[in-house]
């Protein structure tokens, strides 16, 4: 992935995560000033209109990374020849849906697109999901492009990792540039798992600096859980900046080797701490140049594995009920 000429494909792009995503991507945030991109933003018909303004202002912004945009709403279009998919736009949760309404209105979505990817993209293609249930739309991704490495499907939990950072920061009063080794496992859902006993404030353990067992289990994890929902509540819309910003974070890590702290990321099981194998499960990861690589070897309380268990089991259930509905 050293190529200094990148492809990018962007579904929903007309959406508020791609407004907030796009221009920092053409700004050079993202692959480096060096790098030239191209954005194959993928709309449904009736956002074109609106996606033709966002490609203006694209333009009008006058990004000396942005080399060529291409505005479509053909899926094959978008992906063809990409280096890299980010897939934002799903079907959103409506008021007396369930979580399995949810699933069946996006796996029909995701199985386009993966087939899509499997028959257009490039040979190094990457693909992160963000849109809802973004695991579960990541695995489905996965079982429809069935010639494209199962190492190179993702899907989005850095989210988690960064409110569970700056929940961190906040309650130990430091920047959140003192805050590594903070880990999501599983679902990005709110049986997720904010892992804080491995994380480090300033180099020590975080329940060290916070000497506070009931803040954790009683503030911290339900925060960062219902993170999401608090928001709407709070301004009345999604949390769109903050997602996007995620989403560059997410890229940027994969993208480019060389930190050494971990970052939260879900991605295709290999059976790791026995996780059900291909199932896309959120651990924490490093790059090892250019390797996403779960980190090995830690040990979890059993109130720690319990919660990761509950994570564990949402998602072999999510798994289940998608497969059964291509049956």
């Amino acid at each position: 992935m050293a190529s200094k000429h990148v492809k990018v494909a962007v579904s929903g792009a007309a959406g508020q995560i791609s407004y907030s995503l796009l221009f920092r991507i053409a700004a050079g945030e993202v692959f480096g000033p060096e790098t030239q991109v191209d954005l194959h933003l993928l709309e449904l018909p009736r956002g074109l209109d609106a996606l033709e303004g966002v490609a203006m202002e694209l333009i009008d912004g006058a990004y000396p990374c942005l080399n060529r945009i291409h505005v479509t709403d053909q899926v094959d279009q978008a992906m063809d020849g990409i280096d890299w998919a980010l897939l934002v736009g799903a079907s959103p949760r409506k008021a007396g849906m369930e979580r399995g309404d949810l699933l069946g209105a996006n796996a029909p979505t995701f199985k386009v697109q993966g087939e899509s990817i499997n028959r257009m993209a490039g040979e190094d293609v990457r693909v992160l999901v963000v849109g809802n249930p973004c695991n579960t739309n990541a695995l489905m991704t996965m079982k429809h492009a069935p010639d494209v490495p199962k190492n190179r499907f993702f899907a989005m939990t850095m989210l988690d990792e960064l409110r569970a950072r700056g929940q961190l920061a906040q309650k130990a009063g430091v920047s959140v540039q003192d805050i590594a080794h903070m880990a999501i496992w599983g679902n990005h859902s709110a049986t997720q798992y904010p892992d804080y006993t491995h994380a480090t404030i300033g180099g020590r353990p975080a329940a060290e600096v916070i000497a506070d067992t009931d803040w954790f289990d009683t503030d911290f994890i339900p925060t960062v859980q219902q993170r999401g929902a608090a928001v709407i509540k709070a301004r009345g819309a999604s949390s769109a900046a903050s997602a996007a910003n995620a989403a560059i974070e997410t890229v940027k890590r994969i993208h480019h080797p060389g930190s050494k702290d971990w970052f939260s990321v879900a991605l295709v099981s290999e059976g790791q701490y026995g996780v059900d194998q291909d199932l896309v499960f959120s651990y924490p990861c490093i790059n090892e140049g250019g390797q996403i690589k779960v980190v090995e070897g830690l040990e979890q309380s059993e109130a720690a594995q319990q919660r990761i268990d509950a994570s564990h089991r949402e998602l072999c259930e999510e798994r289940d009920a998608v497969l059964a509905m291509e049956d």
